[in-house]
């Protein structure tokens, strides 16, 4: 009972989407050691990273499910998610919250201080981005935020310190996700519209929303390529960017204002594919 409930409610935050952010987590650590430490993050680091990810990542979903419950109910798109389908209840839900935060904290602690000092903000971004719809459109920068805290809490978990390297890795990461929030964002134009729900798709319309993403991920490229001039990262590395970009422009080219057919593929094949690419070139740059 209690196992199907939990692979309930893992199939509910989408757990396996945990890939989009935990690539980034790793980028940030193995930068961040490598350019503080000068060298590989111990093995006690990845594995308080991954479950501080994890954690993170699993808190901050099912709060979601839990404070969209009603426009979840009332969006045939979404009516069938767990909660407002009744396959789980809202206890269980804030148990298993109770539960991700608990590893979250307790991993910060097992890093060091700056991880713990820095805990309510991340805290904040991660329950405040939820409520963001329903008072201003930039709720997708707001989530580009959120989850561009993956590899600013990596690098800080592996070194204990931020620098200008982190923080352009995080910008980056930011506007890439703030790109595809709009995109995935598209499919609900007009019920957000009828409900009185911000989105940039439901302010601007869908055709300048694409456009504005397009604007985002022209923003990301060019932080990434930033980073090539400013960090020790070298030729692997960039041609990791420039395949990222290609991918990116890949992904505008199967959405457009009068076809949202391809969206899942624009949204989760290819933005996994993006953070996978980014990662294994950036270590692959590291290692040789």
């Amino acid at each position: 009972m209690v196992i199907r409930k939990i692979k309930i409610i893992l199939e509910m935050i989408k757990f396996e989407h945990t890939v989009f952010a935990l690539p980034f987590a790793y980028f940030g650590a193995v930068l961040g050691s490598f350019i503080v430490n000068g060298g590989f993050p111990s093995l006690s680091q990845w594995i308080w990273i991954t479950i501080a990810m994890v954690g993170a990542r699993s808190a901050a979903m099912s709060l979601n499910r839990v404070i969209d419950e009603q426009i979840d109910k009332h969006n045939p798109r979404t009516a069938t998610r767990a909660i407002p389908a009744g396959l789980v209840s809202k206890i269980e839900v804030l148990l298993f919250i109770i539960v991700s935060f608990a590893l979250l904290f307790y991993s910060a602690f097992q890093l060091n201080m700056l991880a713990v000092y820095l805990l309510p903000l991340a805290v904040f971004f991660l329950v405040i981005y939820s409520y963001t719809k329903r008072f201003t459109w930039a709720c997708h920068l707001i989530l580009g935020v959120t989850i561009a805290l993956a590899p600013l809490g990596g690098w800080v978990g592996a070194t204990g310190t931020l620098t200008w390297e982190a923080l352009l890795l995080f910008l980056a990461v930011a506007l890439w996700t703030a790109g595809f929030d709009v995109i995935y964002a598209t499919q609900d134009a007009d019920y957000d519209r009828e409900h009185h729900l911000h989105s940039i798709p439901s302010r601007f319309g869908i055709g300048r929303s694409l456009k504005i993403a397009r604007v985002l991920h022209v923003l990301s490229f060019l932080s990434f390529v930033s980073l090539f001039f400013i960090s020790p990262l070298g030729w692997i590395y960039f041609i990791g960017v420039l395949i990222a970009g290609a991918i990116m422009v890949y992904e505008h080219t199967l959405v457009s204002e009068n076809d949202l057919s391809k969206l899942d593929v624009a949204f989760f094949t290819m933005n996994g594919i993006l953070s996978l690419v980014m990662f294994i070139f950036a270590i692959g740059d590291i290692l040789l």
